[in-house]
C-alpha cells in the first residue's frame, strides 16, 4: 500500500458565476476534509475557490502555474510549482492529480478533460461543463456527473480506490 496522499484536481474557468464559485469552495472544503491534497492551476477563478476552501479548512494546495513566478500563485496555495509551460502545464495538472473535478470552464478547462480522460483518470463534471459525450463516445465508467460537492468527492474518493486497487 502507498504512504501517497490522494491527489483530487479541480479545473474551470477563470470567469465563474457566484453559484460555481461556491460549489468550488465546498468542493476544496471537502477535500480537505478527506485528507487528500488539492492540485490545480494555481490562478483565480474556481481554482482561487477551490484552494480557499482547502486552504481554509487545513488543506494542502498544489498550484501548477504557467508562469515562472511562484508570486503568480492565488495566496491559498500552499505549495506553488511555476512551469513556464503557459497552457501547456494543463498536461502537468493532470499527470499530477489521480482523479480530475471540473467545472464550467474555456478551452483550457477542455483541454484539462480530454487530457485526463486520454490519461485514463476519471472526471467528474458539474453541470454546464464541456458535454463531452456529445463528441464521441465516453467511458461513462470514466466521465461522471455530480450535482453537489458530496456528490463529487465520493467520487472522486471511489475512482481512487479503483485505480489503487488495481495496482
Amino acid at each position: 500500500m502507498s504512504n501517497q496522499l490522494p491527489v483530487i484536481g479541480v479545473i474551470g474557468g477563470h470567469n465563474a458565476s457566484t453559484g460555481n464559485l461556491d460549489l468550488a469552495y465546498e468542493v476544496g472544503q471537502h477535500i480537505a476534509a478527506r485528507g487528500a491534497v488539492l492540485a490545480c492551476g494555481g490562478l483565480d477563478g474556481i481554482m482561487e475557490a477551490a484552494s480557499r476552501g482547502a486552504f481554509e479548512n487545513g488543506g494542502t494546495v498544489l498550484g501548477i502555474l504557467p508562469g515562472s513566478s511562484k508570486g503568480d500563485a492565488n495566496p491559498y496555495v500552499t505549495i506553488a510549482i511555476p512551469t513556464s509551460l503557459g497552457i501547456s502545464r494543463n498536461m502537468q495538472v493532470v499527470n499530477a492529480s489521480d482523479v480530475i473535478i471540473a467545472f464550467p470552464g474555456a478551452y483550457g478547462t477542455l483541454s484539462e478533460i480530454a487530457l485526463a480522460l486520454a490519461s485514463d483518470k476519471t472526471v467528474i463534471c458539474f453541470p454546464g461543463t464541456w458535454d463531452i459525450k456529445r463528441i464521441g463516445i465516453v467511458d461513462l465508467a470514466k466521465f461522471k456527473e455530480a450535482f453537489d460537492a458530496r456528490m463529487a468527492i465520493g467520487f472522486a474518493l471511489d475512482a481512487i480506490r479503483v485505480a489503487t486497487s488495481r495496482l
